[in-house]
């Protein structure tokens, strides 16, 4: 279903065929579920509802929520800021323009994170580049034997961080407004230093999805000219703030694990490693002092 269509009736079915085809011509990936997605948030439905109302006629009150929606998905928003709220692990979480929207590859991130700290010991852990709250998050609501810290420099995005902890009745007292661990008190030592930090290079920009391109920040995505710049400084300054037999955890550019590698071996961790993410490719870094 195209902005500009006012057929007499139509049903969920023409509604999801017209949609999906419309953004297939938009470029977009997945159209058809993305149509799924919207059409049932338009309707105030599960997705899997639709299938059980084809061949309901929708109200013209409806059409145009739905075409609203489609315009919006159409100009490559995103379908999460359509929405307003993404799941990532247990959470529910508010997104929109003022953060990175969480990936399905960080939430490997925390399931390394949390892997590598036994379940009942307690420890401190740090989140570098808060953006939306999902990692920090995420260890304070499956971890209750975490302190949990972290900083973030956008003060829109903490902000959308402080209202998500809200959300998840989670406390912020521990969310600064900063770069990496300047904001941290000096003396203040972590067993686990956490960071999907921007790792996009300068001149990458302009070839990414318009979705990631226009939507996402900039603050979020740019980590340096080459992209690396930004996790290697994680990983110098990360010596002095971890307690012996503590963790780092980076999220990076598959292309950067070489490099990154490279000068982590020359820093002397007495581990340097790396894990893939669901997708087979090479992403996280894993450190330990």
């Amino acid at each position: 279903m195209t902005s500009d269509e006012t057929p007499a009736s139509q049903t969920v079915l023409d509604v999801l065929n017209k949609t999906a085809d419309y953004f297939k011509q938009k470029g977009i990936a997945n159209a058809r579920l993305d149509a799924q997605i919207l059409l049932a948030h338009c309707l105030g439905m599960k997705r899997l509802d639709l299938y059980l109302n084809f061949d309901r006629p929708l109200a013209e009150g409806e059409l145009a929520r739905c075409r609203e929606i489609v315009k919006r998905r159409g100009r490559r928003e995103p379908l999460q800021h359509i929405l307003g709220t993404w799941p990532f692990r247990e959470l529910q979480l508010k997104v929109d323009k003022r953060a990175l929207i969480p990936r399905p590859e960080t939430e490997v991130l925390v399931d390394l994170v949390l892997k590598a700290w036994p379940l009942e010991k307690p420890g401190v852990a740090v989140d570098l580049g808060l953006g939306s709250g999902a990692i920090a998050l995420s260890l304070m609501r499956e971890r209750r034997n975490l302190q949990v810290y972290g900083t973030e420099v956008s003060p829109e995005a903490l902000d959308l961080c402080r209202e998500n902890a809200a959300l998840s009745d989670l406390a912020a007292d521990g969310f600064f407004l900063g770069s990496l661990f300047d904001p941290l008190p000096a003396d203040l030592r972590f067993d686990l230093i956490v960071s999907n930090p921007p790792y996009i290079g300068r001149r990458e920009i302009a070839g990414l999805q318009p979705e990631v391109r226009d939507w996402d920040p900039a603050l979020a995505l740019v980590g340096g000219e080459e992209g690396w710049e930004l996790p290697f400084e994680i990983m110098a300054r990360a010596r002095q703030r971890l307690r012996p037999g503590g963790h780092v955890f980076l999220e990076v550019a598959p292309g950067q694990i070489p490099i990154l590698m490279q000068q982590a071996e020359a820093q002397n961790w007495v581990f340097c490693g790396f894990s893939k993410d669901w997708s087979d490719n090479p992403r996280f870094i894993h450190l330990t002092l």
